[in-house]
């Protein structure tokens, strides 16, 4: 991907990164999005991220202690415009202190909002307990609602304790509480049909993201994935689609209203990742459980803040490191690029 594919002109890698104001990058995109990974680890195998035997999971030296995270957090949301916070993983419900650290991010004024993406397991035992500690809404992962095609997917037999996780988060007020599907090559399309038609039923709002290249054995063949406008037609022979008339903005979902005769009855939206990538609106920068900064999901090179705050560095510093960072972010992800290259690390490892 070119800087004409995206239409973004750049101020130049020589300009110096600014010293404050907006989160800046060359090309004047602001990132006010903030995705934090909580924890590398999760309880479910997913085909299209991990091997069924699990991953080597970061040491706990390794990963940010919670006064090292609710630092970067303040200064993300007091120094650098941070308006948005979602905690992912791995799993986040694995994590330590999960609604310890929401609440710390509730505390920081001005107060950003506060999403978690989880695979909902759990979910149904600590949803009332999240939106008592500040978290506003929330994202569960769930590929289909066929039990046999859950087990193959995620290797866990589970699909029971996610769906009821998604009803403990709608009692709970964690409005509104969407679903974000990857489809599985060979029975994604009817799970696609079928995940639309439980959301509508039970009021809830179906993301459907393309499969990226960020699977642990870098086995992910753009042939075999599922595409967006495969997605798209085959919903389309179901339902009655059309375009959500809302500006879009930079969310990351192309919306569509679901509607019957007596109007709209839902939404359902498509992430495009791939094949139609919306680099030039991205308003997000990452920090890894182990304390890295990465200013694009498929970024080669991370900047370490971690070791940076081990060793006196203060607040001013950090700021500077975090800038820096995304001053160097790419025009885009690359991954039409003929000598793209994946990311080092799965998607378990960098946060959702």
């Amino acid at each position: 991907m070119t800087v004409i594919d995206l239409g973004v002109p750049s101020l130049g890698p020589a300009s110096p990164a600014p010293t404050s104001g907006a989160l800046v990058d060359t090309f004047g995109r602001i990132a006010t999005d903030l995705r934090v990974s909580l924890t590398d680890r999760c309880n479910l195998r997913c085909t299209y991220c991990m091997p069924a035997e699990g991953l080597d999971w970061m040491p706990g030296d390794q990963l940010l202690h919670p006064d090292e995270l609710t630092r970067l957090l303040r200064i993300a949301v007091t120094r650098l415009g941070t308006t948005s916070v979602r905690f992912t993983g791995g799993e986040p419900l694995v994590a330590k202190n999960l609604e310890g650290v929401v609440a710390a991010t509730a505390a920081l004024r001005p107060r950003p909002e506060i999403t978690l993406t989880t695979n909902g397991i759990g979910l149904d035992k600590r949803a009332a307990k999240l939106k008592r500690a500040g978290l506003d809404r929330i994202n569960v992962s769930l590929d289909t609602v066929d039990a046999a095609h859950f087990a193959r997917i995620t290797r866990r037999d589970r699909l029971h304790d996610v769906l009821a996780g998604l009803e403990a988060a709608k009692a709970a007020g964690l409005i509104p509480v969407k679903v974000n599907a990857v489809l599985d090559p060979v029975t994604g399309l009817d799970d696609a049909v079928a995940l639309l038609r439980l959301c509508l039923e039970r009021g809830y709002q179906l993301r459907i993201i393309e499969q990226m290249p960020l699977d642990a054995g870098h086995e992910w063949k753009r042939g075999e994935a599922v595409a967006a406008d495969d997605v798209l037609a085959v919903l389309q022979r179901h339902f009655d689609l059309r375009p959500d008339p809302a500006p879009r903005g930079s969310a990351p979902a192309e919306l569509w209203e679901v509607v019957d005769g007596s109007g709209a009855v839902g939404k359902v939206g498509i992430i495009a990742s791939v094949s139609h990538a919306f680099c030039s609106a991205c308003d997000r920068t990452r920090l890894t459980a182990d304390g890295q900064v990465r200013n694009c999901l498929f970024a080669r090179q991370e900047t370490d803040l971690r070791t940076l705050m081990r060793a006196g560095a203060d607040d001013d510093a950090l700021e500077a490191a975090w800038r820096a960072a995304m001053w160097a972010k790419a025009a885009g992800h690359g991954i039409n690029d003929p000598d793209f290259v994946q990311p080092d690390r799965p998607m378990s490892a960098i946060g959702g």
